[in-house]
């Protein structure tokens, strides 16, 4: 059970630590090219709009947070 548990807090650290360095990540839904294949020929990604990568996860719900934070002590 210890175990576990310290796993998961590493876990849980280390994606902390990926998403203050790097808060960008290619996009999983075209593979980082920025264009989806279509009937008639390839379409820019509509889900990262082109550019190829996205916010990840763990930094939109960090950037929510602060939002919300700063806007309750103002």
């Amino acid at each position: 059970m210890l175990t576990a548990s310290v796993l998961l807090l590493a876990a849980l650290t280390c994606y902390a630590a990926l998403c203050w360095m790097k808060p960008f990540g290619t996009c999983r839904k075209c593979a980082g090219t920025g264009q989806r294949q279509a009937r008639k020929g390839a379409k820019t990604c509509r889900r990262c709009r082109g550019k190829r990568q996205r916010l990840r996860v763990g930094r939109r719900l960090h950037n929510a947070w602060r939002r919300t934070y700063s806007d309750g002590t103002r």
